[in-house]
């Protein structure tokens, strides 16, 4: 018999490359992680990991293993969802993580919503980025994961995750009042091509510099700020322009102009929900994701 726990360690090592991250992941000390593997070694009775500097890479019998493991910790996601038919417990807890601007505008509403459903679901809610939130789905961290997928996150097919379309969510070009782009309904995006520009939060930044290379420029990168407050109040001091999702509220700062910005493709982040495979019929899960939906829904229609 193969303790799933195990299995689930050798999943979240694969993905964090480091006993050390690895132990963090899962709140465990180096020194458990470590047991562990050797313990799950000795039962399928093959050599799993290998040295390749600082890092553990799988042997070709970790990769075999590897695979399977993704299957069977799938299947006894569903497991779960099936015994949870069975319990009538009044009350259930739901974990979702999101990027920032989501928690106000996805997450909240819809924590607020299960709240408020004859069997209430209890969401508790972190903010947290893309990288982030497929190791958390992995060590059980979050159940639920709102993300924008970005170069280098899992491909829609990874067999360790169900990735969902949530909303297509365009940006738009945040610029001082005053300036000449204020004077036009919409702009290309090379058009700022020569503008300073103003680097938020790290997965923006990272999309704002994949869409301005496809718009065929290096964004020059002048100023940063974490948090969108930060951000647009550079922006409404004329230090420069930045590209803004849709979801982001500047109404709080009055210097700030939103211009629309077409071109084909049009600018836009696509938002997904995530999940571990095979847990979307748990029935906190399921209620989670449709609330979700429903969030997304009003968001497009405000």
């Amino acid at each position: 018999m193969i303790d799933l726990r195990l299995l689930q360690t050798l999943r979240v090592l694969h993905a964090q490359a480091t006993v050390t991250a690895t132990a963090r992941a899962l709140n465990l000390s180096p020194s458990a992680v470590s047991q562990q593997l050797r313990q799950l070694s000795r039962q399928v009775g093959a050599d799993l990991l290998e040295r390749d500097g600082r890092r553990l890479r799988l042997t070709e019998a970790g990769q075999v293993l590897l695979g399977h493991a993704d299957a069977l910790t799938a299947q006894w996601e569903r497991v779960r969802a099936d015994l949870g038919r069975h319990d009538a417990g009044p009350y259930r807890t739901l974990r979702v993580g999101g990027f920032a601007t989501s928690v106000g505008s996805l997450l909240a509403p819809a924590a607020q919503a299960l709240l408020r459903e004859p069997r209430p679901v209890r969401a508790l809610l972190t903010e947290t980025d893309t990288d982030k939130c497929y190791r958390q789905l992995l060590s059980s961290e979050i159940d639920i994961a709102v993300l924008t997928p970005l170069s280098g996150s899992p491909p829609l097919d990874d067999e360790r995750f169900d990735q969902q379309p949530l909303l297509d969510e365009f940006q738009d070009l945040a610029v001082p009042a005053g300036h000449p782009f204020t004077a036009r309904d919409h702009i290309e995006l090379a058009d700022a091509a020569r503008e300073d520009w103003i680097s938020a939060h790290h997965d923006q930044n990272r999309l704002t510099r994949a869409l301005c290379t496809a718009a065929g420029f290096a964004p020059r990168l002048t100023h940063h700020a974490d948090a969108w407050h930060g951000v647009l109040a550079m922006v409404a001091h004329g230090l420069g322009v930045c590209l803004v999702p849709r979801l982001v509220p500047c109404t709080a700062h009055e210097g700030v102009v939103r211009v629309p910005v077409h071109g084909d493709p049009r600018p836009l982040r696509r938002v997904l929900t995530c999940v571990r495979r095979g847990s979307h019929q748990q029935e906190s899960i399921a209620r989670g994701l449709a609330a979700l939906r429903a969030s997304a829904a009003r968001a497009l229609d405000d």
